[in-house]
């Protein structure tokens, strides 16, 4: 992406649509729809905007409310987390609605969940704790605030791997071998953050820019191609050749930690680095490539601090 393509801003695509139709479930929680097929099988949870301006994944849930999705075996949980962020969404200001005060994908600790701290974020958290809990098959679709292809996220489990590799697409996987490193994001909630655990796969999809159609599509089929490898749904036709499946290794999450942040030089994502190579300088901190070959993923496009400002990952 060129710098000229940063500074026009973000193209409009998708923008929020009523929810409210969405609003009363079935669980006797706001905005969880559950859809039991009477026949034996796992139980999946698809899980839209734990980031309130994370566009695609309400558009992948309200397809699968809209087309009557309903599994054809287990149990078909949709959910669309953080409702109050998007509802604040300013297209003068898109980024913002991102959340109100705390990050809600950071915060699915016990000690967080069952502290004293209050946030809007926090309580809905709370309230979703038993929906995520219950779940054997978790995927929670994100996007990116820059233009760079899809990719998964998941702990460097097996049971995370054989799925993103079989659901397909998209190729690119990023695996965390000791966690994210900067809180506790819903799909290592409870057993499934645990290494020698009964639970299913968990995993993160992020599918491209926010407000990009093309975001959306891909949030549409991963939600589809995911619901058709646990048996839920008919699965769709497999193209005769798949991309090569490309694997990185998270390294090293970098927090923001001072007013004073900045790139060496504009980074979008997946740019690499030479060992050494200093990437970013944080007042008096730097933060330099761990390895050669160094990737960096989701550079912060507006630093915050306590807020990420960059994964570096090495290629596997």
């Amino acid at each position: 992406m060129s710098d000229s393509k940063q500074a026009a801003g973000p193209v409009f695509e998708v923008l929020p649509r009523d929810l409210s139709a969405y609003r009363q479930g079935n669980v006797g929680i706001d905005y969880v729809h559950r859809f039991e097929s009477g026949q034996p099988g796992p139980h999946v949870l698809i899980n839209a905007l734990t980031h309130g301006n994370e566009l695609c994944g309400m558009v992948a849930a309200t397809h699968l409310l809209d087309s009557s999705v309903r599994p054809l075996r287990g149990t078909l949980t949709v959910s669309f987390a953080n409702v109050a962020a998007y509802e604040s969404f300013d297209i003068e200001r898109p980024f913002e609605s991102r959340q109100l005060v705390h990050n809600l994908n950071r915060v699915w600790s016990a000690a967080e969940l069952e502290g004293s701290d209050d946030s809007p974020e926090l309580r809905r958290a709370r309230e979703l704790r038993p929906v995520v809990a219950a779940a054997d098959h978790i995927l929670d679709i994100h996007s990116t605030s820059q233009d760079v292809q899809p990719f998964w996220v998941y702990p460097a489990y097996a049971r995370n791997a054989e799925v993103a590799l079989a659901v397909g697409l998209p190729p690119v996987h990023m695996v965390m071998p000791s966690g994210l490193g900067s809180g506790t994001p819903l799909i290592q909630h409870g057993r499934h953050g645990e290494a020698d655990s009964d639970a299913g796969a968990a995993l993160v999809v992020e599918c491209g820019q926010h407000f990009l159609q093309s975001a959306a599509d891909t949030a549409t089929a991963a939600a589809l191609g995911f619901l058709a490898h646990f048996g839920l749904i008919e699965a769709a036709s497999v193209p005769a050749h798949r991309p090569q499946p490309r694997r990185y290794e998270l390294l090293q999450t970098c927090l923001v930690q001072t007013s004073d942040f900045a790139f060496t030089r504009p980074l979008v994502g997946f740019e690499s680095f030479a060992e050494g190579e200093l990437i970013a300088r944080d007042g008096p901190h730097e933060i330099r490539a761990l390895c050669d070959d160094c990737t960096v993923m989701m550079p912060t496009r507006a630093p915050v601090v306590g807020r990420e400002a960059v994964y570096l990952t090495r290629p596997l």
